[in-house]
C-alpha cells in the first residue's frame, strides 16, 4: 500500500521523519499519543518511544504496539484519511 513506510528516522522528542512507499516524505509528531492512555501510555517514557522500528511498513514498538500506517501517512503528509477509516 502507498502508505507503508520505507524509511524511518528518529528526529527528537516524539518526532519522526518518514518516507513512504509512494516516495512522499513527512514528519510525524506523535507527542499526543502518550496522552491517549492504554497501550500508548508507554510513550510517556521517551526511551520506550525511541525503540520504534518498522514491521512490514508499520511503525511498531516493543510488545506489539503499533499505529495504523494510513493514520501515520495522513499525519505526516497532511493528506486526508481514506474514507473507510473510522474517525
Amino acid at each position: 500500500m502507498y502508505w507503508n513506510i520505507t524509511k524511518l528516522t528518529y528526529l527528537d522528542e516524539y518526532r519522526l521523519h518518514l518516507t513512504f512507499e509512494n516516495g512522499k516524505e513527512g514528519i510525524a509528531d506523535l507527542s499526543n499519543y502518550a496522552k491517549r492512555g492504554g497501550v500508548f501510555s508507554k510513550f510517556s517514557d521517551i526511551e520506550y518511544f525511541r525503540k520504534v522500528y518498522l514491521v512490514h511498513g508499520v511503525l511498531t514498538w516493543p510488545n506489539n504496539v503499533d499505529i495504523a500506517p494510513e493514520t501515520i501517512y495522513s499525519l505526516a503528509t497532511g493528506e486526508p484519511l481514506p474514507d473507510w477509516v473510522e474517525k
